[in-house]
């Protein structure tokens, strides 16, 4: 089933009302586009959850199961856990009015999520990128500016690729900027 904004208010609803401990939930990638309206549907909900230790597994547990449960594909994973995070990356978080519940939801910062999906390097994944650029949610020269400050401490262990790599496909990024229109490519749509 398709994630349309419709249908990722139902699943961030129904977990929020399953989960009763304090933490937050950011919406990462396509889902975050969809549920600001810069994209009509994703393939799966991507999150990254913020609890405590002792919660992660119940939150965890509570995400597939709603998801599941609305035969949607649900993916877990904080650009945190691939790539350094910026600087200052939880001041650009974008808030989410409250759905209710004690779950805090929130756009996570467009910027680390550009650099992640950046480092993986597919074709939708620049389509992100672009749809970011597009909307203002991200800059260019911030962009080139944060990136100076973050590709020292790429490592194999956090990126799995070497900065002249990342640099590569940075590139690339911006010849694409160029010749598309973004949005015009899904993860799991043909070129």
């Amino acid at each position: 089933m398709l994630v349309t904004p419709e249908i990722l208010r139902e699943y961030l609803a129904a977990v929020v009302a399953r989960f009763p401990h304090p933490g937050r939930l950011g919406l990462v990638g396509e889902t975050s586009q969809v549920f600001a309206g810069l994209r009509d549907w994703a393939e799966m909900v991507e999150v990254a959850g913020e609890v405590a230790e002792e919660h992660r597994a119940e939150l965890s547990k509570v995400l597939a199961a709603v998801a599941e449960g609305m035969t949607l594909e649900m993916y877990e994973e904080s650009p945190g856990d691939v790539i350094p995070l910026p600087d200052g990356y939880a001041e650009r978080e974008r808030p989410i009015d409250s759905l209710g519940g004690s779950l805090e939801l929130y756009h996570f910062d467009p910027y680390s999520v550009s650099y992640r999906f950046i480092a993986r390097g597919d074709e939708p994944d620049y389509h992100l990128v672009l749809t970011y650029l597009e909307a203002g949610w991200i800059t260019k020269e911030e962009m080139d500016s944060r990136l100076d400050e973050l590709l020292p401490r790429f490592t194999n262990e956090t990126i799995h690729q070497d900065p002249a790599e990342f640099r590569r496909r940075y590139k690339g990024l911006g010849q694409m900027a160029k010749a598309v229109a973004p949005r015009a490519i899904h993860r799991h749509t043909e070129a």
